[in-house]
């Protein structure tokens, strides 16, 4: 019965396959499908923002203030919970969304496996609602990227057909969940780093504003957070604004250093349940002692954001805080150091969440502390939840490395147009500011140093998505380092190359032949039987491994001067590689990247 269903969709599928490629160009139907993927990733970021916000408030509705217990047990039960879906019922790593989706872009040919529609959903939603000190976020970028790359491929789909559906899916997650159109589409330009024409800006604008739509229909009005008086721009606040700037680009470095070490840390240990132990219990007393760390940080954040400290969660150990100026920048120091720390917990121990949330947090409350601290003074009288709003905008420049994408979605989460000039000079001094430290962004440093990283160079975008097993040659005659002449002019009789790759008997590579190399010779038959293949052959000028991204693999073409060079395959003998084929193959993916 079940086989028989299976093809039942099968041939419904080539239907739809046959139809649409008679009556529907690709581009139009890119059209279509970005509409598509724009409802449902819309959907998708209202489904993930309230099972989140109806999970947390149905753990915590009826916290008492002061010491609570519950507290201590909750983001534990949150992480193990997560643990066990992603390993008993996904089956697959789901954690650091971005990531994945530039991995997907630049090593996968777009394809996020189906899952991904509905997992990471469920896995935040258990991570974040009980606690867990992460941002929900990049989850739904990843499930609004799976939709459009899911669609793509079911529809055969070509490569920049189904990357742009993927920017597509992302751009209406973010505009979904922030209701933020804009901020949607320039997100895939700078994070994703698509090298679009302006002719595909357009799907992406159709899913940002249509993701944004739905969720307006099923949300209201309300925006995530909310400034209740904006203050004007005053010129003689620049100096203030750079030098938050400067301190954004240095926590922003801070950030992305602390959270790669101890994700790195916890990744050495190998039981899962010691690491669930571990980050659960650490995260817990955090959280305990902060109860800011607890899931998001929207209320804190939102009380900075209207200048005030009145609406911070205090534990009563530190209940004394609000008594003394002082104090309360202490606190909120802490807060920013503690935040970066609970949320590299939260994902390394096993939790699923993104580093959006967080970033935003620790950048509001730096914004605030800056301006709290300098009025503290007397001088000058610094609107405090503008630069709440504005160091929001100066943490995502730097840890994002998307200075556009901060300043056009603070603008629009929060209405604060009115600070453009700010949140431009802030994003702008931050961004500069961490380039001094590192040219690459926490979702891109791991993927930039194994050479996996798609940019906007449309070379090293060829390169990078050009596979080096698809342009392996395997129709090389091999001699032993033991045959004679004799044996060698069999070979080369045998041969349409003019290269022998000489092995061992344990398929080891030990040298080349070269046809020019033993011209003089093959003629002499005396010599046939008194020369071996020891004498004439030569080491090669380099060796590529399977493991080489294409862009070693041209570093040692272009300093061998070699036009042919052999490949290793766990150091053995596997074929090899040559410059023509390289170009070739170079020529065909050129042209599928730059279809639009």
């Amino acid at each position: 019965m079940l086989s028989f269903i299976n093809l039942k969709r099968q041939r419904f599928s080539r239907r739809i396959l046959i139809w649409r490629n008679k009556k529907i160009s690709e581009r139009k139907f890119v059209l279509i499908l970005s509409f598509v993927v724009g409802i449902l990733s819309g959907l998708a970021a209202v489904l993930l923002k309230s099972t989140v916000h109806y999970t947390h408030h149905f753990l915590t509705n009826g916290f008492a203030e002061g010491f609570n217990l519950t507290f201590l047990i909750f983001p534990l039960i949150g992480i193990l919970l997560t643990v066990l879906y992603v390993k008993f019922f996904v089956k697959d790593k789901i954690g650091h969304g971005v990531s994945r989706i530039l991995y997907a872009l630049s090593k996968n040919n777009g394809r996020i496996k189906a899952h991904n529609n509905y997992s990471s959903i469920v896995a935040s939603t258990l991570t974040i609602g009980f606690g867990g000190s992460v941002g929900a976020e990049a989850p739904i970028v990843l499930t609004g990227a799976s939709i459009g790359s899911t669609l793509g491929h079911y529809f055969r789909l070509n490569f920049k057909s189904v990357a742009l559906l993927v920017a597509c899916g992302a751009a209406g997650a973010i505009g979904g969940i922030f209701k933020a159109p804009i901020a949607g589409m320039i997100f895939t330009l700078e994070v994703l780093m698509l090298d679009l024409t302006l002719t595909s800006i357009v799907p992406l604008l159709i899913s940002s504003v249509t993701g944004a739509t739905v969720a307006y229909f099923l949300m209201g009005e309300g925006v995530v957070l909310s400034v209740a008086n904006t203050q004007n721009f005053e010129l003689n606040f620049i100096p203030f604004y750079i030098l938050l700037g400067l301190l954004s680009g240095l926590i922003s470095f801070f950030f992305t250093k602390t959270t790669m070490q101890i994700e790195s840390t916890l990744k050495k240990v190998k039981n899962i349940f010691v690491k669930i132990l571990i980050g659960g219990t650490v995260l817990a007393g955090l959280i305990f002692l902060f109860p800011s760390l607890y899931g998001e940080g929207t209320q804190t954040l939102q009380s900075l954001l209207n200048g005030n400290t009145e609406g911070l969660p205090l534990d009563k150990i530190f209940s004394f805080v609000l008594q003394n100026n002082w104090y309360i920048l202490i606190y909120l120091g802490m807060l920013i150091l503690l935040k970066v720390v609970a949320m590299a917990i939260t994902n390394g121990s096993g939790g699923v969440g993104g580093i959006f949330g967080p970033t935003l947090f620790v950048g509001g409350v730096t914004g605030y502390w800056l301006s709290n601290f300098i009025n503290s003074f007397g001088f000058v009288k610094l609107p405090e939840g503008n630069f709440a709003l504005v160091g929001m905008a100066g943490l995502m420049a730097g840890v994002m490395h998307a200075p556009l994408t901060a300043i056009f979605l603070i603008a629009e989460i929060t209405g604060g147009y009115s600070l453009f000039i700010p949140l431009m000079i802030t994003s702008t001094i931050a961004y500069i500011t961490i380039l001094g430290f590192t040219k690459h962004s926490i979702y891109t440093h791991r993927l930039a140093e194994r050479g996996e990283l798609l940019t906007h160079h449309k070379d090293e975008v060829v390169l990078t998505l050009m596979k080096l097993d698809s342009v392996i040659e395997k129709d090389f005659v091999t001699v032993s380092i033991d045959d004679s002449m004799g044996q060698l002019i069999k070979a080369v009789s045998k041969s349409k190359r003019n290269i022998f790759p000489v092995i061992n008997n344990d398929s080891e590579l030990v040298g080349i032949v070269l046809l020019d190399n033993i011209r003089e010779v093959m003629f002499e038959r005396e010599k046939y039987e008194d020369t071996f293949v020891s004498d004439v052959m030569i080491s090669p000028p380099e060796v590529v491994r399977v493991t080489d991204n294409m862009d070693v693999v041209m570093k040692k073409f272009n300093s061998s001067g070699s036009w042919n060079l052999p490949v290793l395959k766990d150091g053995k003998y596997f074929g090899f590689v040559s410059k023509s084929k390289i170009f070739n193959s170079y020529r065909d993916v050129l042209v599928q990247v730059s279809e639009y």
